[in-house]
């Protein structure tokens, strides 16, 4: 019999893994209480009776149940199983999870997805630590998934994907933000354009000006932002990401 992959969470990631895995051939049981399986993997009952047997367990429910679902499933596990959490979660649920494994003589293994899975599926650029990652890697790759190991404890992935998010998604947040007060002012069509136009233009030496500039005009664009702030409070719109970034220039101002 062929090793078995569990995979608990049927959401959106977690039914494209299974899937893919299926379609690669591996043999995949899962359970999620709320969502079928996808077609071809093995519907279970509990997380418990999901990961019995299993080889590698992908837990991809949420950051939220990430240690519940392991302590449901931590007298079901086979020696030698790997645990390898997929939620986007704290570092510090990470640290916890390998905690557990770790006094119960089994690895658990950080996996961050650094990018979205839909359109990816299990090429999705992944990275690994923490014990086990090794193992989780070499299996995954068996079955196409890019996945890169990181020589470190779990929680290093998690570090290195919310790091680059506080990037993309403060970006996406403030590009959301300004674009809704601009529909407010009538103004839409134009900083839409004017966004994509001033996206285009970046290269490699926009960082090093973005935060050169930032800190040396700290205190004229703290004046700036608390403007931008008091405008989208006027034209009906919540600000913020405006009022949070009124709130950094005006700490880097303090600190210069």
């Amino acid at each position: 019999m062929s090793d078995v992959i569990a995979v608990l969470g049927f959401g959106e990631a977690g039914s494209l893994l299974a899937a893919g895995l299926v379609a690669a051939g591996a043999a995949v049981r899962g359970f999620d209480p709320k969502v079928p399986a996808p077609a071809g993997v093995a519907s279970a009952g509990s997380d418990a009776e999901a990961v019995t047997g299993a080889t590698l367990v992908l837990s991809v429910n949420s950051a939220s149940e990430a240690v519940s679902a392991l302590e449901a499933s931590v007298d079901a596990l086979r020696p030698g199983a790997v645990w390898a959490d997929l939620n986007t979660a704290a570092p510090s649920v990470k640290r916890r999870l390998a905690e557990i494994g770790e006094g119960r003589g089994f690895p658990v293994t950080d996996i961050a997805m650094m990018a979205p899975v839909p359109g990816n599926g299990l090429l999705v650029p992944m990275l690994a630590s923490g014990d086990g990652a090794a193992d989780a890697a070499k299996a995954l790759r068996g079955y196409g998934a890019s996945i890169d190991v990181l020589a470190g404890p779990a929680g290093l992935a998690a570090t290195r994907k919310l790091l680059r998010s506080v990037f993309y998604k403060g970006m996406a947040a403030s590009i959301v933000e300004a674009l809704e007060a601009a529909r407010a002012a009538g103004l839409e069509d134009w900083l839409t354009g004017h966004i994509a136009e001033d996206l285009a233009k970046q290269d490699a030496t926009t960082l090093t000006r973005i935060v050169t500039g930032t800190r040396r005009h700290a205190v004229r664009r703290g004046h700036e932002m608390a403007a931008a702030a008091e405008m989208l409070a006027e034209l009906g719109v919540e600000p913020a990401m405006a009022a949070a970034s009124q709130h950094l220039h005006e700490r880097l101002a303090r600190g210069a």
